[in-house]
């Protein structure tokens, strides 16, 4: 449970030398280079343990505890202990849809920071994302690399990766306990791969698409990734680090790094070779940027494309993401369009981050998923609160109405340093992931609260009233009341808080009549203050003993006959 009066910011302070190096020089930003210009290359061999290796408890629940949100550390050994001295970054996400609390996350892992050689990591939970089960590499020792994890509506996990041979595609049919032996989609180096599966009821249901950063960049499986297609040219001009969306019809988008987005209405269609006849150019504001001082060595994020599946007004919505860069006095912001006519047409691009305008607020890694209702979640880095870029927190904000205004903009996690813990490369990743459902946003992301990259898992439920039902929703549709417009069912809030002129308003002493006495007895009954406002009702220490306790709740209710629910303090 949550509300937005519990958000809580961690000073940089306190967290350990190691999250604190000297400062670094600031580099300038670098246009994003095309396939060439970033490819993943296996530099050197693995590094081979022998014996077990060095553990060290992960952060406390009390540290990773931010506004009330806790995340959990996923990349842990059989004991729940950090492993010392290995790096996970590049975090994927999926969560079965028969069984919400069983989660999969995947990523890069580099058993030691002192090689570049990393591997498919992999680790199922059971429980919500509370505890974590990593059994190691799906392919240990064999390179694996750019990670992304899907599920199919009938709950078979799927893992992809690259090991610049092949793409290869993992499977596990008891809810990511166990992999069946990889199964090569295609011969030949391929960069920055990404799929998605169709969970609709039309005759795609089940088949599985897939676009890379090189060569002929698109392919199809319609048999549950056994068998795929010959790939084929896009009109992205190779979608290089694109990512794809299948709409509640079955049609499918894909998007490229220079916001182009594709359309095919007869992929689905397994007796037929897909085309991609309708395609648009979108604007954002700004460009995808490569080498920014947050993450020097790879992306300030990805270009992601979502679509929504809700029975209300806005199904069949198309929206695009990205963190860009502007060219401002503001290095990044993460920036949002939507198409109501499926993909055809787009808006003038919207700023999701609520922060003024900073050359030293960073917000990258931007992250986009759609809930079920049409909610929108989007998940970043900021460095907002250190104006350092290389001290950044997770941020989260929603949209109930289609992306035309958001939330105020939350702090979720705690702050971490983004350039300590490399393995061999200057870089944190390239992307974190977000999957929403009916009440919260689910994050897979890395950080470095153990002084090295780990794998970290969020939910981030908005959910006060605890009805399953996220508090954004409840308000946009009608179903709970925000008379002051803070985001809060009204049901969670005291008279207190929803009205602050209640009680100078009253007829405190009972004689029939509001007057100078009423205020007065308000005054004395707050020790002599003069403040009649929500923050001095049902938080002050009422009986002047120097502190706030029940016993100041049972005078509101004795005075004033009201209050019955005063806030938590």
């Amino acid at each position: 449970m949550h509300s937005f009066l519990s958000m809580a910011t961690v000073a940089i302070v306190g967290l350990g030398s190691a999250l604190v190096p000297e400062a670094r020089a600031q580099v300038p930003l670098q246009p994003a280079p095309g396939p060439a210009g970033h490819m993943e290359r296996p530099n050197q061999p693995p590094i081979r343990f022998i014996g077990p290796r060095q553990v060290s408890p992960p952060p406390s629940c009390e540290f990773l505890t931010v506004g009330g949100f806790t995340s959990a550390q996923v990349n842990v050994d059989e004991d729940g202990n950090n492993i010392i001295d290995d790096a996970a970054n590049e975090t994927t996400i999926a969560i079965n849809p028969l069984d919400p609390d069983n989660i999969v996350i995947g990523w890069r892992q580099f058993d030691t920071i002192r090689s570049d050689f990393r591997q498919s990591g992999v680790a199922s939970s059971h429980d919500g994302g509370m505890t974590w089960t990593n059994r190691g590499p799906l392919q240990a020792g064999t390179f694996g690399s750019d990670p992304v994890v899907g599920v199919d509506a009938e709950g078979v996990f799927y893992y992809v990766g690259i090991d610049f041979v092949e793409v290869r595609l993992f499977r596990s049919f008891n809810d990511g306990v166990d992999w069946d032996p990889a199964i090569q989609v295609i011969r030949g180096f391929r960069d920055k791969e990404w799929f998605t599966i169709d969970r609709t009821d039309g005759i795609g249901h089940g088949h599985l698409y897939m676009t890379w950063s090189a060569g002929r960049d698109f392919t199809r499986s319609t048999d549950g990734g056994e068998n795929w297609m010959t790939p084929i040219d896009t009109p992205l001009g190779s979608p290089v680090w694109g990512t794809l969306s299948v709409g509640p019809d079955g049609e499918l988008y894909i998007v490229n790094r220079s916001f182009r987005v594709a359309r095919s209405d007869d992929a689905q269609d397994a007796e037929r070779t897909p085309t991609f006849p309708q395609f648009a150019d979108v604007s954002l504001g700004g460009s995808l940027f490569f080498g920014a001082p947050p993450n020097p060595g790879g992306l300030l994020g990805q270009p992601w494309i979502e679509t929504d599946h809700s029975d209300g007004a806005t199904r069949g919505n198309v929206y695009l993401l990205c963190t860009v860069s502007t060219q401002t006095d503001d290095p990044h912001d993460v920036k949002f369009a939507r198409s109501t006519d499926g993909g055809r047409t787009w808006t003038d691009p919207i700023r999701v981050n609520d922060d003024p305008e900073d050359p030293d607020a960073w917000q990258w890694f931007g992250a986009m998923d759609v809930a079920p209702s049409g909610r929108i979640d989007v998940v970043w880095y900021d460095t907002r609160n250190s104006l350092d870029a290389v001290f950044s927190e997770v941020f989260y904000a929603y949209s109930t109405d289609a992306g035309d205004t958001w939330s105020t903009n939350m702090q979720v996690a705690p702050v971490f340093n983004s350039t300590i813990g490399w393995p061999q490369q200057n870089k944190i990743g390239d992307y974190i992931g977000v999957i929403s459902d009916a009440a919260a946003a689910n994050v897979a992301y890395a950080a470095t609260y153990n002084g090295e990259q780990d794998a970290y898992f969020l939910r981030i439920e908005i959910d006060c009233n605890e009805n399953g039902v996220h508090d954004g929703d409840d308000i946009a549709q009608g179903t709970s009341e925000d008379e002051n417009g803070n985001g809060i069912p009204d049901e969670c809030e005291s008279q207190c808080v929803r009205d602050p002129d209640w009680l100078c308003d009253g007829d405190v002493d009972g004689d029939g009549q509001v007057n100078p006495v009423d205020s007065g007895l308000v005054q004395a009954a707050f020790c002599g203050g003069e403040d009649c406002s929500a923050e001095a009702l049902c938080q002050y220490d009422l009986d002047c003993d120097g502190q706030i306790n029940p016993v100041d709740s049972g005078i509101v209710q004795s005075l004033f006959g009201t209050c019955e629910e005063p806030r938590d303090v």
